[in-house]
């Protein structure tokens, strides 16, 4: 196709057919919806100023406490992993992502089993014995 034969094909030649693209073009900025800026903040991923945040920090802190539980063979952190993962899980909405949250309950699991099956023996608190 020619430059020519593209531009004759693009460009409205007659009053009507620029009078039809104007109406199309204002048709189309009317449809525009103007949206909450709060909204789109929790779209994105961000909290909003009254939003609970108690549900991602106990997320977080259970996963590190798993891991260390895992790493360092502490009986305790598995058990303080396993409750924060319960609060996390607790206070969760309808909304949030139940795979983050049941991966971290899981983890947390793992951590209490994994620990009891290398050393079987009662839990001693930390600085107890």
């Amino acid at each position: 196709m020619s430059f020519s034969a593209f531009m004759a094909f693009t460009l409205p030649t007659t009053e009507a057919q620029v009078s039809a693209s104007i109406d199309a073009q204002l048709r189309r900025s009317r449809d525009f919806r103007f949206t909450n800026p709060l909204s789109v903040q929790s779209q994105n991923g961000s909290a909003q100023p009254g939003e609970d945040l108690t549900p991602d920090y106990m997320n977080v802190l259970g996963m590190i406490f798993s891991m260390c539980a895992l790493m360092m063979r502490l009986k305790w952190c598995a058990w303080i992993a396993l409750y924060c993962s319960c609060i996390s899980f607790a206070n969760t909405k309808l909304t949030d992502d139940t795979k983050q949250i049941m991966s971290s309950f899981m983890l947390s699991i793992s951590a209490v089993v994994m620990s009891y099956l290398q050393n079987p023996a009662p839990m001693t608190l930390p600085g107890m014995g």
